[in-house]
C-alpha cells in the first residue's frame, strides 16, 4: 500500500478529533496544474523537459508553498501544544495538578498517560513523513532548487516537527515511564519501538527507531561547556544547552533569566538572533539524565550551585550598590 493511502486513511481514522494535517491530494492537484498551463512558452516547456521550475513560478509560489507552509505551522503548532499540556499534567503536583487534571477530564493514570503520549508521537511522525514525501514528488516534477529554498525557509520558522523539543522530551517521557516502578505493567508500554538512551565514551545520546525507516539520533552534549546537558533548555531554533551555558551566552544572570535577553542576541551554534524569546525547560530530559548519570550528575550540581549562589551574590550587590548609590 502507497505512503498516501495509508496517511489517508490515518486521518480519516482521526476524523472525529479534527485534527491538521497535509492534504496529500490537494497539493498533488496543484503540481499537477503546474506542469499542465496553458500558457507556456517554448523555454517554459523546454525547462520542464529538464524536469525544472521557472525562478518565479505562480503556481508554485503562490499556491503549492503556501498551501504546504500553512499545514506544516498547523501541524507543528498542534504537537507541541498537545505535548506541552501532556507533559505539564506528568510533572505537575498539589492543587496545580489537579486543576489540570480536572480541566483535561482526565483520571491521571500513566496508561492514559502513555496512550495519549502514542497517539502523539505517531501523529508528529506520519505528518513528517507525509511532507517529506509531498517534498520529494515536488523534486521529482520540478528543479530542487525552490524546495531547497522552501525547506530553508522551513526550518528558519521552526516548523520541522522532528526537531521540535517536545518530540525530545516525549521520547526521555517515554524512557522514564519505562523506568519507573510505578509502570510495569503491559499496558504501559513503548511510545516508540527501540527508543533509548545510549552512553558512547561517556557521552549521552537519544537514540530512536521508527518506522518508513526514520530514525533519530539526538546529541545530548552542550556545545558550549562541551559536557552532558544539566537543567537542559532548547531554544526557539531548537538547540540544546545547559541553562547556565545559555544564560552566560546570552549576557544575562541566572537570577535574571533566559527572558531577560535582548533580541539581537544570538545562538551559540546556528547564530540566529530572537532565540531567547520562548525558551523551552526540558525537565523530563533532565530527569532521565539525573537517573542516567548519577555520579556526573552529583558533581555537576554541586559546581552549578557553586555558580549559582556566586552570580546571585554578585548581581544583589550590584543592586545594593545602585540603591545606595555608591
Amino acid at each position: 500500500m502507497k505512503f498516501c493511502k495509508k496517511y489517508e486513511e490515518y486521518m480519516k481514522a482521526q476524523g472525529k478529533k479534527k485534527l491538521p494535517g497535509v492534504g496529500f491530494k490537494k497539493l498533488k492537484k496543484i503540481l499537477k496544474r503546474c506542469t499542465k498551463q496553458p500558457h507556456l512558452d517554448a523555454a517554459f516547456l523546454t525547462d520542464l523537459n529538464n524536469h525544472t521550475c521557472p525562478q518565479h513560478c505562480s503556481v508554485c509560489d503562490g499556491t503549492f508553498f503556501p498551501s504546504l507552509l500553512e499545514e506544516m505551522s498547523a501541524v507543528v503548532g498542534f504537537f507541541n501544544a498537545r505535548a506541552r499540556r501532556l507533559l505539564q499534567m506528568h510533572l505537575s503536583s498539589g492543587l496545580n495538578r489537579c486543576a489540570i487534571w480536572f480541566k483535561a477530564k482526565l483520571k491521571g493514570n500513566h496508561v492514559k498517560l502513555t496512550q495519549e503520549g502514542r497517539d502523539l508521537v505517531t501523529y508528529a511522525i506520519i505528518n513528517a513523513i507525509a511532507m517529506r514525501k509531498i517534498l520529494k514528488k515536488y523534486d521529482k516534477i520540478h528543479y530542487s532548487k525552490q524546495g531547497q529554498a522552501f525547506k530553508s525557509q522551513a526550518h528558519s520558522k521552526h516548523i520541522e516537527i522532528l526537531q521540535s523539543p517536545w518530540l525530545c522530551e516525549l521520547m526521555a517521557f517515554h524512557i522514564n515511564l519505562r523506568a519507573s516502578r510505578s509502570t510495569g505493567s503491559r499496558s504501559s508500554t513503548a511510545l516508540f519501538e527501540g527508543c533509548s538512551l545510549m552512553l558512547n565514551d561517556g557521552k549521552p545520546s537519544l537514540c530512536c527507531e521508527l518506522f518508513d525507516s526514520v530514525k533519530l539520533d539526538i546529541d545530548l552534549t552542550c556545545a558550549i561547556c562541551l559536557e552532558t546537558l544539566f537543567d537542559p533548555v532548547s531554544l526557539a531554533c531548537g538547540h540544546m544547552f545547559c541553562y547556565i551555558c545559555a544564560c552566560k551566552a546570552a549576557s544575562v544572570s541566572v537570577v535574571d533569566g533566559l527572558k531577560a535577553a535582548s533580541h539581537d542576541q544570538k545562538c551559540a551554534i546556528c547564530r540566529e538572533d530572537r532565540v531567547y524569546e520562548a525558551p523551552v525547560r526540558l525537565e523530563e530530559l533532565h530527569i532521565l539524565l539525573r537517573r542516567s548519570c548519577p555520579e556526573y550528575w552529583a558533581e555537576r550540581r554541586k559546581a552549578e550551585k557553586r555558580e549559582r549562589v556566586k552570580q546571585t551574590k554578585e548581581h544583589w550587590e550590584s543592586q545594593c550598590r545602585l540603591f545606595t548609590g555608591i
